[in-house]
């Protein structure tokens, strides 16, 4: 009879312990699970909506917001990672407050690098690695431009390689203001003004990629030309997804002609 007890009570025990490690594992897996596709889908979703209205930062700063939410370190999210380090670059571009803008810049940087190794045949992350970087680099030109800008021209030669036309062929506009600013180490205008022709045959209608190739131009001592690129970008028509960096390239160009040729419209 004792015996018995014995068994039963062994029995309890053994049963109870079974019960409290499926609870256990069933609470871990139950944290690890992370965002759900719907979950994600539907951040990324808001935060494009807030993006569009990016001219507000504060619509920009809950977009990341969003993003910053549904990052999982422990399951990586290809689209979540490089769109978080899209709206990051876009942040530390517009503001006004420089512990703001290098932070968005690092952690744009950080999130993009992730995506790139993630799926590095794909121009997404490897492009706004480069993007953000690159700010990075002018922020900081002898501390982290002499160390990192053949980082950020590795990155925009290979998005060419894989998608020439990416972001409307932003990487050859990039790889031409690298060639501009590196002329005293290793890079050239003439360079600057072949990477930026290649970019506007793909996409003509970046007025980004026009007033760097008259900055090109300029540097070239080849007014004229320059002139008629400034020319083209107060004539264009603006993309209107692409309105608030199309602002900034008008802008440009009238403190080009204002300055260069005693003009502006």
């Amino acid at each position: 009879m004792k015996r018995s007890k014995l068994y039963i009570l062994i029995t309890i025990v053994i049963t109870s312990y079974l019960h409290l490690a499926c609870a256990s594992n069933a609470a871990t897996e139950n944290l690890q699970a992370g965002p759900s596709t719907e979950q994600l889908s539907a951040a990324r979703s808001s935060a494009e909506k807030l993006f569009a209205g990016r001219e507000n930062l504060n619509n920009l700063r809950e977009a990341i917001k969003l993003l910053g939410a549904v990052r999982d370190p422990n399951s990586r999210n290809y689209d979540v990672e490089w769109t978080f380090a899209k709206y990051n670059y876009f942040l530390g571009r517009h503001s006004a407050d420089e512990s703001e803008s290098d932070q968005a810049f690092t952690t744009g940087r950080d999130a993009a690098k992730i995506a790139a190794n993630m799926q590095p045949d794909r121009p997404d992350g490897l492009f706004w690695y480069g993007a953000n970087l690159g700010e990075l680099c002018k922020k900081s030109p002898v501390t982290v431009g002499l160390r990192n800008v053949g980082d950020v021209r590795e990155a925009m030669k290979k998005v060419v390689e894989i998608d020439p036309g990416y972001q409307g062929a932003a990487a050859y506009d990039v790889l031409g203001q690298i060639e501009l600013a590196t002329r005293i180490k290793d890079g050239t205008a003439e360079k600057a003004v072949e990477y930026l022709q290649a970019g506007l045959k793909l996409e003509s209608e970046n007025s980004n990629l026009y007033v760097h190739l008259a900055q090109a131009y300029l540097a070239l001592n080849k007014d004229a030309e320059a002139k008629r690129q400034l020319d083209k970008v107060l004539a264009m028509r603006p993309n209107p997804d692409y309105l608030p960096e199309h602002h900034e390239s008008v802008d440009l160009a009238k403190k080009l002609l204002s300055t260069k040729f005693q003009e502006c419209c």
